[in-house]
């Protein structure tokens, strides 16, 4: 079962790709065919937000505690910067107060800058940070699905979906 979920999520990353290119396609033609999508994400954006961030949660912890990768601590900050928005959501959700991606939109911007930054490092950019350098533990990759998804790919991928919800959020108000 183990070995199924950890041969599956490199594939709903890469379903989740997909969804995100023709989301950002019915937002640029949000006033034809994409005003009904955009106007669902809107509707119900603070219940995809919630799930987005758990969805983080669940994956991050089935690498670690599950199948026993250590997370480096660009991780960490990922983490640090992604783990409380389910709480956030969560609270928003109950309360319908969307003022929460004003939050989001800051977290999500800078865990997608240190995502960003150990993809970079990882594809063999120059490292400014000691847990980057050679052989450090930021360099470690433990995922490499269809020449590209690792798993600081997913964490961007948590953050650009977060990010276009506080977007569509923002400009459907």
């Amino acid at each position: 079962m183990i070995s199924l979920i950890q041969n599956a999520l490199p594939y709903k990353v890469l379903f989740a790709h997909f969804l995100f290119a023709f989301l950002i396609l019915a937002l640029v033609f949000r006033e034809s065919w994409g005003k009904v999508i955009v106007g669902f994400i809107h509707r119900h954006s603070l219940l995809l937000g919630l799930l987005v961030s758990l969805s983080a949660i669940v994956g991050s912890m089935f690498y670690s505690n599950i199948l026993g990768f250590p997370p480096c601590e660009l991780c960490w900050w990922q983490r640090v910067l992604i783990y409380p928005q389910a709480a956030l959501f969560l609270v928003a959700l109950r309360n319908k107060d969307r003022s929460v991606f004003n939050y989001s939109w800051v977290l999500s911007s800078l865990a997608a800058l240190v995502s960003l930054y150990q993809i970079w490092v990882q594809s063999g950019g120059v490292s400014i940070l000691d847990c980057t350098a050679v052989g450090g533990e930021c360099l470690k990759v433990y995922v490499n699905a269809f020449g590209y998804i690792t798993i600081p790919v997913m964490s961007l991928t948590v953050s650009a979906y977060l990010l276009l919800l506080a977007y569509i959020n923002r400009k459907h108000e």
